[in-house]
């Protein structure tokens, strides 16, 4: 019952491999069920945006920007939204139809859904207060489409506020449909992260980070207490998605983040970067055709812990953006080779930099820079941004920033494009 609760009825009339039409997502990292797609120019990158107290009107909020250049607001914020309080805004998801966003916060656990059907006006139409006390699970972060359903993985839990977490299912409009707790047996340590989905293999991968108690500690703090510093994810987890049930746990250590999918048809692997440890990792079928996750690059000078974040892989799976937060740097991997990246190109972005996104046809590259309210720098170390730039193949050239700081709107978080008429 739990599984029929939790795919529906339409699960094998909307799957489809790799190569088709629904395959490409917003634009390269989402969900592979999302029934539109961004190919050309995006007209709007949506911002949750933290609120900081004594700053503007101290809201979490998400901020809207005009970012067609045939438009005369080009590089403007045409539109804030604001949500009341500050829980710590972290990520957000499109449903399936990509008519609404949702995006979540990790310290008060609220989930706001926002319709999209004018996406220079989001609405606000609905706000979870119960994930909660629905599923025990804290800190909803990762937001991935299923057909007709939200799929969410949680960070922590409100028993121990450690690592230990899971995932919940809703229906699109935001009703509660079912739970799964992250495996502790085979080697697994039940914490949690991104999910990324290969329809073509019905694969599903997930990752780990840490819990509430980590995440909300100050990051000068956290990185001197040696018992919270063991506290962090070192496993990823590879599930039968139809089932629903874990088939194989790797060990990643070092905390693995984001996971994509390579979206080349034909390709057949995922890629992944370890905040702590510095490391890309691949996971891909061996000679046998048994999956494995293998390390396959050194990110930066680990001695200095440069703390890999997002990453974004370009729609051909040739390339590979990697962000590293506490030097604010971005890095092109050549992906040619999967199992051998090579760095390409670097530049530094500001003193910090988190999120990355790209455009599908990947000449448009924009990035933010606040990880959470507690990591983030201080003092004037504390850029709060979004940058967008061109990619010409060769080199980055800036085309704007707004200054989150400036305008006086909060920490630039995570980023979504949209545009009239795709979704909904």
């Amino acid at each position: 019952m739990r599984k029929l609760l939790l795919l529906g009825g339409s699960l094998l009339a909307l799957m489809t491999p790799f190569g088709g039409p629904k395959a490409h997502a917003d634009e390269t990292c989402n969900s592979p069920f999302m029934s539109a797609l961004i190919k050309g120019q995006e007209q709007y990158l949506h911002v949750w945006t933290l609120g900081e107290v004594g700053v503007g009107d101290e809201s979490d909020k998400l901020v809207t920007i005009s970012v067609d250049p045939k438009s005369p607001n080009y590089g403007k914020v045409i539109n804030t939204l604001s949500v009341g309080g500050r829980g710590e805004a972290h990520h957000m998801g499109f449903t399936d139809d990509r008519r609404y966003l949702w995006a979540g916060r990790l310290d008060d656990n609220k989930i706001f859904i926002f319709d999209l059907i004018d996406p220079s006006k989001p609405k606000l139409v609905r706000t979870i207060t119960d994930y909660e006390a629905k599923t025990g699970f804290v800190g909803p972060h990762t937001f991935y489409a299923l057909p007709g359903r939200m799929l969410i993985q949680g960070l922590s839990n409100n028993k121990t506020h450690d690592g230990v977490t899971g995932l919940a299912t809703y229906t699109n409009d935001g009703d509660y449909v079912s739970s799964i707790p992250m495996p502790t047996t085979n080697g697994g340590d039940g914490y949690g992260y991104d999910i990324a989905i290969n329809p073509a293999e019905n694969l599903m991968l997930t990752s780990a980070f840490t819990g509430w108690t980590n995440y909300m500690m100050d990051l000068g703090k956290l990185v001197k207490d040696p018992e919270a510093m063991k506290n962090f994810g070192k496993t990823m987890v590879l599930w039968d998605y139809k089932s629903m049930e874990p088939k194989k746990i790797f060990s990643v250590p070092g905390a693995p983040l984001e996971i994509r999918w390579s979206l080349k048809p034909g390709d057949n692997w995922g890629v992944t970067a370890t905040a702590l440890s510095s490391k890309i990792w691949v996971i891909k079928q061996d000679s046998n055709g048994e999956w494995q996750a293998k390390d396959v690059a050194t990110v930066g000078d680990p001695s200095k812990v440069p703390l890999p974040v997002d990453i974004s892989i370009a729609a051909d799976g040739k390339h590979l953006w990697v962000d590293t937060f506490m030097d604010g740097m971005a890095r092109l991997y050549d992906m040619s080779n999967p199992e051998a990246p090579k760095e390409v190109y670097t530049k530094k972005i500001g003193n910090q930099v988190n999120m990355v996104s790209q455009s599908y046809d990947g000449k448009r590259v924009y990035f933010t820079t606040s990880l959470m309210s507690n990591w983030d720098h201080k003092g004037d170390q504390d850029d709060q941004f979004l940058k967008a730039y061109d990619w010409d193949g060769k080199q980055l050239v800036e085309k704007f920033t707004v200054d989150f700081t400036a305008l006086k709107l909060g920490r630039a978080h995570h980023m979504k494009f949209s545009a009239k008429g795709i979704g909904g």
